[in-house]
């Protein structure tokens, strides 16, 4: 792969790692929303291996994104400094979405480099953290990391990709081919430097991981895209109705990106023919069985750069 810098996890030892690491602040973020069966082995596991251990981590900041379940006392009990997302920068509002915890994070987390993990994981390790930082604490030109990894499943090894293969890799292809050789643009698990995360425009819902890679690549080049194959990786898997909300978040946010909204190229007389990609929502028409509609109202909203803010 010529086009995207590629690593393994275990290029770098956990003691090469600390001494890259030196002053630089860490912070691991974990949004989770009704995660409370797994965000404690997540939170518990790193804890103990990279903030007791070795020191590589320095805090482990979890996001709860308006649950219903004991995500948060689950998160807290294993160690983690919890926030509920609502509750962050009131003052600036809130919204539902992945996107908007991983925003809102940057206003309570102190760390020069943020990795992202996702609170679902079921089949993983803790060298996920410490692979992702390897690029960012060696590599001074790389702004952001992607983790990549196998999804054994009944189905195979795309059997967690749906989205990927069906929405963003096609995206990419047509409209953002500087990104083809990222193998997992969807990924959750990723990291990238708190100040250049914090000059994006971020998504509140699921399209918040390939807005970051297209804003990057367009602002800066491939050269500040790394990505590092973490082994393998298992995680719950979303409903296909639900996979299709997602797609509309995604699509929403490349379009936006390809076709900036001109409002003087709308006329009252010859309406357009599509719906404008702003912020606001859509409705997703979907059909459970015959033709009696199930309407679901699709959130299509973007932060300004947080650095507005801070």
């Amino acid at each position: 792969m010529s086009g995207t810098r590629t690593a393994h996890w275990d290029d770098w030892t956990l003691e090469e790692l600390r001494q890259a690491k030196g002053d630089t602040g860490v912070s691991l973020v974990v949004p989770a929303r009704n995660e409370a069966g797994t965000v404690g082995d997540v939170v518990a596991r790193v804890r103990e291996r990279l903030v007791d251990t070795v020191e590589l981590v320095d805090e482990i900041v979890v996001i709860d994104s308006d649950s219903t379940d004991a995500t948060y006392d689950a998160a807290a009990g294993a160690g983690a400094i919890v926030h509920r997302s609502a509750e962050i920068r009131p003052d600036l509002g809130t919204h539902p979405g992945k996107g908007e915890a991983m925003w809102k994070s940057l206003f309570v987390t102190r760390g020069d480099v943020i990795v992202f993990m996702d609170a679902d994981l079921t089949d993983w390790d803790t060298h996920f953290v410490p692979g992702l930082l390897g690029p960012l604490l060696t590599w001074p030109d790389v702004q952001l990391v992607k983790g990549f990894y196998e999804r054994p499943g009944e189905d195979g090894p795309l059997d967690g990709g749906r989205v990927t293969e069906l929405v963003a890799r096609p995206l990419i292809s047509l409209l953002h081919p500087a990104l083809q050789d990222v193998v997992q643009p969807l990924a959750g698990e990723w990291a990238v430097r708190r100040q250049h995360f914090a000059s994006l425009r971020v998504p509140t819902g699921y399209a918040v991981e390939l807005a970051s890679l297209v804003d990057t690549v367009t602002a800066l080049g491939p050269a500040a895209i790394a990505q590092v194959d973490l082994g393998k990786r298992a995680h719950g898997h979303q409903p296909l109705l639900d996979l299709g909300a997602m797609a509309v978040q995604i699509l929403a946010a490349t379009l936006h990106r390809a076709t900036p909204a001109d409002p003087s190229q709308t006329h009252a007389e010859n309406p357009p023919t599509r719906r404008e990609v702003r912020d606001g929502s859509t409705i997703l028409r979907q059909f459970l069985q015959g033709p009696v509609p199930l309407d679901r109202v699709v959130e299509i909203v973007e932060r300004p750069p947080a650095e507005t803010y801070l």
